[in-house]
């Protein structure tokens, strides 16, 4: 069953109070500034930090948006919003100096992998509003998935303020204990690598089967597309899904007799995901 046609997000950011500062403007955090652009935020209220800006933020530093401003008194604007969206390794250097867009009221967004809330804590001004967020690539397309964990500090306000930023690249999850974040990041983070390598895969086995390889290619990313596809339109759930294709004795059950049969499809990714989550926890120390 299809589901219902879904209403226009209305919401916009062009009534966005104050300044947004974002440190770091590469893949993801240039698709986060498309996504705010494109709900309306406007270009005058951004603050970018990144000594490696592309061209298309350096373009639209021509439309009021400020580019590294230099440091000083009159660089001086109590942020909004602060989006940590630099490298992990690049963090020690990297956040302290923004603690000089830090006021009473500002919210700073993290979306680094493996740098914890301790970690900001201890590299921003006391008493900082801090949300760590973990999101995943399809964000660049508007159709990614990001988790979010507030401190102690961020209100119901900056709780709002936080979903309606992250949501301009997709849909935004709520968690309470910032240990889940390793699963997280385990799952949906690294998921997308989960779903090419499938991709990669049903084209190495379909030429092995005796299939050209431009068209095995073509078959295999056109089946995983558009089976993620239907499944974001259905309201059923994967496994119904999946039993709507597979009949009894048929071609598709032979092929899961394999891939569900032991040590197969399941365990592999059970295993996978515990792996990255401990490699996660390493990362954060």
């Amino acid at each position: 069953m299809k589901k219902p046609a879904k209403k226009t997000n209305t919401k916009t950011l062009a009534a966005f109070p104050g300044h947004l500062v974002l440190l770091g403007a590469g893949k993801m955090g240039g698709a986060m500034l498309d996504g705010w652009l494109a709900r309306g935020l406007k270009a005058k209220n951004v603050i970018v930090l990144d000594p490696q800006a592309a061209k298309p933020i350096k373009a639209l530093a021509k439309s009021g948006l400020s580019l590294n401003p230099k440091p000083g008194p009159k660089s001086k604007a109590e942020a909004t919003a602060i989006i940590v969206a630099v490298k992990p390794q690049m963090a020690p250097d990297a956040v302290p100096p923004v603690g000089l867009y830090v006021g009473k009221s500002t919210l700073v967004i993290s979306v680094m992998a493996g740098r914890t809330i301790k970690f900001l804590e201890d590299n921003l001004p006391p008493g900082t509003a801090i949300v760590r967020a973990m999101p995943n690539t399809p964000a660049a397309i508007g159709r990614g998935i990001t988790v979010a964990v507030p401190n102690s500090t961020v209100t119901a306000k900056q709780r709002k303020l936080t979903t309606e930023l992250l949501a301009a690249t997709g849909k935004v999850e709520w968690v309470s204990d910032e240990k889940l974040i390793d699963a997280v990041t385990a799952t949906s983070g690294s998921g997308p690598a989960y779903v090419f390598l499938l991709v990669e895969a049903m084209t190495k086995a379909a030429i092995a089967a005796g299939l050209p390889a431009d068209l095995a290619g073509r078959l295999a990313r056109e089946t995983v597309s558009g089976s993620g596809e239907l499944l974001h339109q259905s309201d059923l759930d994967a496994a119904t899904l999946r039993q709507n294709v597979t009949s009894p004795g048929g071609t598709t059950a032979a092929a899961l007799a394999v891939l569900m049969g032991p040590a197969g499809f399941d365990d592999l990714l059970t295993k996978a995901i515990a792996a990255a989550a401990d490699r996660s926890r390493e990362l954060a120390g």
